[in-house]
């Protein structure tokens, strides 16, 4: 698989803003190319609007964010990039031409990817050079918050396309979900359009306002299908017998003339309903306002179910692990001191006080995210809390000598200034990356424990070797 540091998009719009959004967010460069001279402005704002959101999604360590470029010229992004994301209009003869004409500039292992709603990829790639190598990934709006991702491979796509693909949108952070054949519409679409259909028929039969189906799915199922399919949810309701129970009871029900499978015909009627509606919803707030507010709900829901495990928290978690063992592997680079450990990062928007300055438990968190470093460095890792043993925090220490703004950029180093069989001191300096100034000092005892018995223990020797070893190598602390 070709190493993706820069990605492609080939037309820009909602969905190109939302890939770009979140490729830079997560260290990848971006060469966007539209023929439309003045997208150049409309992306870099959609970008700026995502990013306070993307900002909070997770507050593990992240690389140093992209650079995002702009051309009008479509083959030379072509022959720049590792990577094509293709996001213009919904029509399979432009999008045929254009993905036809592209692939003749872009190298033959380079991937290309349709965003397409519901277009199949064996006629995407008909007049293509190298068609093996094109596949649709259909994201969900935002893509910057949104994780899913459908892959749906053509006729003369390679196995190896999807898996570059799967793993190179993994990296992102986003949920790839291959599907097993290709269908007009993918998945998610097929069952959001039976929905939809539902909604038009009950709008335009004066059975219920926009408002108030928004609302039987906000206040009811939307709840749970944020953590569970359809599917689960009705194995549960079937009780202890699970979905066998529930088909048995429920299942006549679906011989009743309960929905309407074609849709209602576009009258101008019901056009002037649902724009009414949901204009009545909007209360007046703007779309960039309500995309905020989306935003931030998307982002609240996500983090509680990271806590769970389950869904698309599952996902943020996954990237999160991710995350931190790349900045401790960053940390181990040549640029680094080998005797000091490293984390880089920044003060947030969301991280500072009504006094704009970086907010008491944040300096925790960053101090938190230095140990965890550590820890790696020395080999006490995923698989060694696994084992029932860790480091926990006895006491902390921390000395405020200069104030840290939004969007700072910080970087704090480890020193251990000694080391037991049970007990782990160390001094962390928090410095500000502008000018190298001392902001913070944190002291922190550490203390080995047997998690499973919930008590102090002693560290392996081994282990205990690897931290007195780091110690010795380290300089003296820089007295504040």
């Amino acid at each position: 698989m070709r190493t993706v540091r820069t990605l492609g998009l080939l037309g820009t719009g909602v969905i190109g803003g939302g890939w770009a959004a979140r490729a830079l967010h997560f260290g990848i460069d971006v060469l966007a190319a539209d023929t439309k001279p003045e997208m150049e402005n409309w992306i870099r704002a959609a970008v700026k609007n995502a990013e306070p959101a993307l900002a909070r999604l997770t507050f593990a360590p992240l690389p140093p964010q992209g650079t995002l470029s702009f051309t009008t010229d479509l083959h030379a992004m072509a022959q720049r990039v590792d990577f094509i994301q293709e996001n213009i209009p919904e029509q399979l003869e432009l999008k045929q031409r254009v993905l036809a004409d592209v692939s003749r500039h872009a190298a033959p292992d380079v991937i290309i990817a349709s965003s397409t709603s519901g277009l199949m990829p064996s006629d995407l790639q008909r007049d293509m050079v190298a068609p093996e190598r094109l596949l649709v990934a259909h994201p969900f709006n935002p893509v910057y918050l949104l994780p899913l991702v459908e892959l749906v491979a053509g006729k003369l796509t390679s196995p190896q396309t999807i898996e570059s693909a799967r793993c190179f949108y993994a990296y992102i952070g986003m949920h790839p979900l291959t599907l097993r054949h290709e269908v007009p519409g993918h998945l998610t679409d097929r069952l959001q359009e039976a929905l939809w259909r539902e909604i038009l028929h009950l709008v335009n039969d004066g059975v219920a306002s926009t408002g108030e189906l928004d609302e039987s799915i906000v206040y009811g199922p939307g709840l749970r299908w944020a953590a569970m399919g359809t599917n689960m949810i009705y194995h549960l309701a079937g009780g202890e017998s699970g979905m066998r129970h529930m088909l048995a009871q429920f299942g006549p029900c679906l011989k009743w003339p309960w929905t309407k499978l074609e849709a209602p015909e576009l009258s101008e009627q019901l056009i002037d309903r649902m724009v009414e509606g949901t204009q009545e919803q909007a209360g007046g707030r703007s779309i960039r306002s309500l995309e905020r507010l989306r935003d931030d709900s998307l982002v609240a829901i996500q983090q509680v179910l990271r806590q769970y495990n389950i869904g698309a928290g599952a996902t943020l978690k996954a990237l999160e692990a991710r995350l931190y063992a790349d900045a401790a592997m960053r940390a181990l680079s040549p640029a680094v001191p080998q005797e000091l450990t490293r984390v880089d990062t920044c003060v947030r928007p969301e991280w500072v006080d009504y006094n704009g300055h970086m907010t008491d438990f944040r300096y925790l968190q960053v101090f938190g995210e230095a140990m965890d470093v550590l820890y790696r460095r020395v080999g006490v890792d995923e698989a060694y809390r696994l084992s029932g043993r860790m480091f926990y925090t006895a006491d902390t220490q921390i000395s405020y000598l200069a104030e840290a703004k939004v969007n700072e950029p910080l970087y704090a180093t480890t020193h251990v200034l000694s080391v037991d069989h049970k007990r782990l001191k160390v001094l962390h300096h928090l410095h500000r990356g502008s000018d190298d100034k001392l902001i913070a000092t944190g002291a922190q005892t550490h203390v080995h424990v047997n998690t499973e018995a919930g008590k102090a223990s002693a560290m392996d020797e081994d282990l205990y070797q690897r931290v007195e070893s780091l110690r010795a190598a380290q300089p003296e602390p820089v007295p504040i």
